[in-house]
């Protein structure tokens, strides 16, 4: 069977994030962030980025995040 890709979109404050967390738990799937926002370091606040329990919860990646994880 050929794998699945589930894309939740929409406007901002509607959502995603928890939506995409609650269907990869459920699925036992990942998360690839590709919000125009998210991508940024160090704006966590002002984007409603994912906390980092949230993030804990879920293979939950953020292109910044995985950029930085990866110079370490």
């Amino acid at each position: 069977m050929a794998e699945k890709i589930i894309v939740v979109a929409g406007p901002t404050a509607s959502g995603k994030t928890r939506l995409g967390i609650a269907l990869a738990q459920e699925l036992g799937g990942e998360i690839v962030s590709a919000d125009s926002m998210q991508i940024y370091r160090c704006m966590d606040i002002g984007t409603a980025k994912a906390t980092a329990a949230e993030q804990a919860a879920v293979c939950l990646l953020y292109t910044s995040d995985a950029a930085d994880e990866a110079r370490s």
